[in-house]
C-alpha cells in the first residue's frame, strides 16, 4: 500500500465520519428508552425495532462504556447525558441491591427475568463502572467498583488453580450442572435472536476471562489500586500462556477448573480468529497499563496473526472469516461484524508496535472490506455479517449487537492513526 504519511489521513477521515455518522447516528437517539431507562437493542436490517425488549447487562454495560468513552474524548456533552442516563439503569434495575453484582437480564421495565450471575456478564459492569469514573470522577460508581471486584474475590477468584469460577445463582452459590445463561456469544447474524445454548457452568473460558482482562485494565487505570494490578497481572499471564496453545499458533476457549484444555467435543475444537486477534490488541492494552514492554509479547502476538491470516483471512476479498478447525481452512464463512471490527484494530496495533509492513495492509485491505460490502451507508450501521458470496446477512441490533465492537474499534483506529 502507499507509504502511510499520504494515506492516514484519508483514512482518518473515513473512519471519524463513520464513527459519526453511521454508527452513533444510527444508535443515538433511537435506542434510548425515554419511558424505563437504559437501551433498546433489537432492530432488523433496515433498523426498525424487531420486537424484543429486553436489557441484558452485557449489551447496556457495553452502552454505558461507549458514551462514557466519548464524553471523556470529548466527542459532545450529549455523550455524559447518555451515560449518566445508562448508568442509572445499570445501577438502578441491573444491580442486585440484596446480594451485590449484576444480575443477567431484566424486562424493559427493569423486571429481573434472568437473575443469575455471569462473569461475563460481570466483567462488562467493571469495565462500564470504570470507564464511566474515568470520565465524569463520580464516587457512585467508583463505590459499586470497588464492591464488584471485592465480591469477585470473595465468590468467584479460584486461589488454587487461577483465574475465576464463572457461574452463581443470586446469592453467588457456585452454579454446577443445568443451563446456563450464558448464550453463543456473539454470532448473532440471523434474522432472529440468538437462542440459549446449554453450556457446562463449571467450565472457564478464554472469552470470559479475556473481557475480565479488558475490564481490569480500565479498572486499574482507573483507581491504581494494589488489587486491580494483581488481578490484572494474573489475567495477563492467562490469556498469554494458558489458553495459549503454543506449538499450534492459536488459543482454545474452554477449560477445566483447573485449566485443563477441554478438546474431547468436536465443537470446542475450533479457532476463533476475531478472538485471537482481540487477544493481541487487549494484551498490548493491559501491558501499557501494568508498564510492562510490548515488546516482551511480540512472539506471542505474531504467532496469533500467523495463524489467522493463513487459515482465516480471505486474501482475495479482505476480511476474516469467524471460526474454524485446527490447522484447516474456516470452516464458517460468514464474516462477522464484531470479527472485523477487532481484527482492524489489532492490525493497525500491531503495525504499531512492530513497523511490519503486512499488518497495516490487513488493516487497509480490511477497512476496503467493510466499506464495500458490511458498513450500511444507506439505513447506517453494519450488517451482523457478509456470507461467501458478498451478500450481507442479519440484523442490525440483537441481544450482543450494539455500539461497542465497531464504535470502539473505530475509536481505537483514529486514535492509533493519531500516535503514527
Amino acid at each position: 500500500m502507499a507509504e502511510l504519511a499520504t494515506c492516514k489521513d484519508e483514512y482518518r477521515s473515513s473512519l471519524e465520519r463513520t464513527l459519526t455518522d453511521n454508527v452513533l447516528d444510527f444508535w443515538f437517539p433511537r435506542s434510548v428508552d425515554d419511558q424505563h431507562g437504559g437501551f433498546l437493542t433489537s432492530y432488523d436490517e433496515c433498523g426498525e425495532f424487531a420486537g424484543n425488549s429486553a436489557k441484558q447487562i452485557v449489551t447496556q454495560a457495553r452502552m454505558v462504556w461507549l458514551t462514557a468513552r466519548l464524553a471523556r474524548e470529548g466527542y459532545g456533552e450529549e455523550y455524559r447525558e447518555l451515560a449518566d442516563h445508562g448508568l442509572a439503569f445499570l445501577l438502578e434495575e441491573l444491580w442486585d441491591a440484596d446480594d451485590g453484582g449484576f444480575v443477567w437480564e431484566v424486562e424493559r421495565d427493569g423486571t429481573t427475568r434472568k437473575p443469575n450471575k455471569h462473569l461475563y456478564g460481570q466483567s462488562f459492569g467493571l469495565y462500564a463502572l470504570s470507564e464511566y469514573y474515568r470520565a465524569t470522577g463520580d464516587e457512585e460508581a467508583a463505590d459499586h467498583a470497588h464492591e464488584l471486584v471485592a465480591l469477585l474475590d470473595e465468590h468467584a477468584k479460584d486461589d488454587e488453580h487461577g483465574g475465576y469460577v464463572e457461574y452463581f445463582s443470586p446469592e453467588w452459590k457456585p452454579i454446577t450442572t443445568g443451563q446456563t445463561y450464558l448464550e453463543n456469544i456473539e454470532p448473532d447474524w440471523s434474522p432472529k435472536e440468538s437462542g440459549e445454548s446449554v453450556l457446562d457452568p463449571t467450565l472457564k473460558l478464554m472469552n470470559t476471562h479475556l473481557h475480565l482482562m479488558e475490564a481490569f485494565t480500565t479498572y486499574y487505570e482507573a483507581f491504581g489500586t494494589d488489587r486491580g494490578r494483581d488481578r490484572l497481572h494474573e489475567l495477563l499471564t492467562i490469556l498469554t500462556t494458558t489458553v495459549h496453545r503454543s506449538q499450534r499458533g492459536f488459543c482454545t476457549d474452554k477449560y477445566k477448573p483447573d485449566w485443563s484444555p477441554r478438546l474431547d467435543d468436536e465443537e470446542f475444537r475450533v479457532v476463533s480468529y476475531g478472538h485471537d486477534l482481540e487477544t493481541v490488541w487487549l494484551v498490548m492494552e493491559a501491558a501499557d497499563a501494568l508498564d510492562v514492554p510490548v515488546s516482551l509479547y511480540r512472539e506471542f502476538f505474531e504467532t496469533l496473526w500467523d495463524y489467522s491470516l493463513e487459515y482465516g483471512y480471505d486474501d482475495e476479498n479482505g476480511g476474516f472469516y469467524f471460526y474454524g478447525g485446527f490447522d484447516e481452512p474456516a470452516s464458517f464463512r460468514v464474516k462477522a461484524w464484531w470479527v472485523q471490527a477487532e481484527c482492524m484494530t489489532s492490525a493497525l496495533r500491531t503495525y504499531e508496535c512492530t513497523g511490519d509492513d503486512r499488518y497495516l495492509d490487513v488493516f487497509a485491505e480490511t477497512w476496503d472490506f467493510l466499506d464495500t460490502h458490511q458498513i450500511d451507508r444507506e439505513h447506517g450501521e453494519w450488517h451482523s455479517g457478509v456470507d461467501d458470496d458478498l451478500e450481507p446477512v442479519g440484523r442490525k441490533g440483537a441481544v450482543y449487537k450494539a455500539a461497542y465492537h465497531n464504535g470502539r474499534a473505530l475509536l481505537e483506529c483514529i486514535e492509533a492513526l493519531k500516535r503514527l
